[in-house]
């Protein structure tokens, strides 16, 4: 990799700016993503000098050619003024195990090489980026100081609920810093953050595979940098009934989160409640992509673990949270209901049991989907009348219950 940097940029001692885009075979959206983040560096930053790294994976379908090959005939339609410095490309493949994470080390040693003040990383299958992203992503950190610019979208109300019922109010809970979407995929950060997390342990391990962005977000807090939020917009992707096509993201996602706390439950053992964080970006209403949710079929999957896996449950659960999930399980479909206090109860449970590993990890948070399946089963029916802001008050009333939760956990953890 090293190698690859001085071929293409041999001349090029510093840059202020640094872009990196992951990919894997991304050749229908990324030529999109490229253009941009051109015209976002040359119209918000015209006299930085800049460079995008396209950190790839081994696409086989032309991701990097598509890559080399956009360019912006005509910089007139989107600027007063040309830029100074020209916008330098790297096409480079990454080492280490497949995943976003070894991908993402590429870039953090490219925002090391080049000693870059701003870094920004965004995902190749974006339909929704805009120039003015790169604006949101990288000017709190180019002008104001910060170290780490987390995403906020606005999004489908049953969209990213993995999110929205683990790692957001749990992350809040647990650090006392509300960052929206933790595991957005779009970020901002500083070169000095950059250089901190290359000397970290991780990129070897299951977190440089799966947990990088969950991973990012938490050592930022943790570790003490500046973090914020910028709002931009809608993020339209392939999104997907939350009922369905589960595979192994909610285990790895979840088992981050629960691995996170063990590193750092010094810290959030003393956090007492949460905070705001600074927030940059225009709020306008956006249109979202509607998402089909088969309500049906995630009550089926909950009734089928309580019939399969109560055996393993009874090893994490209290027998009271037991005898309400089976009084659950015999509701009708139209009475169904999973409360959200059982809910922020049972995931402290599971992050207890993985902790002291009464249960084979892997084997443990794949018993709980079935539970994540019934509170998102119940959750939709009970909001399916409501607007995106009454859903967010209703995620708002979420984190407030982890909050109000916590003394049980500290009190159980140890």
């Amino acid at each position: 990799m090293e190698q690859s940097f001085q071929i293409k940029l041999e001349e090029m001692k510093e840059t202020d700016i640094l872009i990196g885009i992951p990919s894997y075979n991304n050749a229908r959206t990324i030529g999109h993503v490229v253009r941009a983040v051109i015209a976002g560096l040359a119209k918000y930053f015209p006299k930085g000098k800049a460079v995008l790294i396209n950190s790839d994976g081994g696409s086989t379908d032309g991701t990097q050619e598509e890559v080399k090959k956009v360019q912006i005939e005509d910089f007139k339609t989107i600027l007063t003024s040309h830029p100074v410095h020209p916008i330098h490309k790297i096409v480079t493949p990454y080492d280490g195990i497949p995943g976003k994470g070894s991908a993402f080390r590429t870039i953090f040693e490219a925002a090391r090489r080049f000693n870059s003040k701003a870094c920004a990383v965004v995902d190749s299958d974006l339909r929704s980026i805009t120039p003015e992203w790169m604006e949101l992503l990288l000017r709190p950190v180019y002008e104001e100081g910060f170290d780490y610019v987390a995403p906020l979208y606005a999004r489908h109300k049953f969209d990213g609920t993995i999110t929205n019922s683990i790692v957001y109010p749990l992350t809040r809970a647990l650090y006392g810093k509300r960052i929206r979407q933790p595991i957005g995929g779009d970020f901002g950060f500083s070169g000095k953050l950059a250089s901190f997390y290359l000397t970290k342990e991780v990129w070897e391990t299951d977190v440089a595979r799966f947990g990088i962005d969950i991973w990012m977000t938490t050592t930022a807090i943790a570790e003490g940098f500046k973090v914020c939020q910028s709002y931009l917009g809608a993020k339209i992707h392939d999104v997907k009934d939350p009922g369905t096509d589960l595979g192994p993201m909610f285990t790895q996602v979840v088992s981050s989160v629960y691995r996170l706390m063990e590193k750092y439950e010094n810290l959030w053992k003393e956090v007492k409640e949460s905070q705001p964080i600074p927030t940059f970006g225009f709020h306008y209403e956006v249109g979202v992509e509607p998402i089909s949710v088969n309500v049906g079929r995630m009550i089926g999957n909950f009734r089928l673990g309580v019939k399969d896996l109560m055996e393993i449950w009874r090893r994490v659960l209290s027998s009271e949270t037991a005898q309400w999930l089976e009084s659950i399980r015999r509701l009708s479909d139209e009475a169904f209901s999973f409360p959200q206090d059982l809910w922020v109860r049972i995931v402290y449970d599971f992050a207890i049991a993985y902790h002291k590993g009464s249960v084979h990890r892997e084997h443990l948070l794949k018993s709980m989907i079935p539970l994540y399946l019934g509170r998102m089963a119940s959750f939709v029916k009970e909001n399916q009348k409501s607007s995106a802001e009454e859903v967010e008050e209703e995620i708002e009333s979420v984190c407030q219950a982890f909050e109000e939760m916590k003394p049980y956990l500290v009190e159980r953890w140890a």
